[in-house]
């Protein structure tokens, strides 16, 4: 399959872009993962959850966030 800019597709792509590049949105992330660490069977999944349920259903520019990409965007952050 075919790479976008080192990610799995456009969507993906945008959406790291956002998570990773956003203060705001960054920060909801790390507090997200710390929440679900807080949990007795933390999961990446729970933090994913969190997340979309804090947010919008798209990125400003109108990509959908999904559990695929927030879980790619969140895949380098401390867990």
């Amino acid at each position: 399959m075919p790479k976008y800019n080192g990610h799995k597709n456009w969507n993906h792509w945008n959406v790291s872009l956002w998570i990773n590049n956003d203060e705001g949105l960054y920060r909801l992330a790390q507090d997200c993962i710390r929440r679900a660490q807080s949990r007795v069977h933390s999961s990446r999944a729970q933090a994913v959850a969190l997340f979309l349920d804090a947010v919008g259903e798209k990125t400003p520019d109108g990509a959908p966030y999904t559990a695929s990409s927030v879980r790619a965007a969140m895949a380098h952050m401390d867990y």
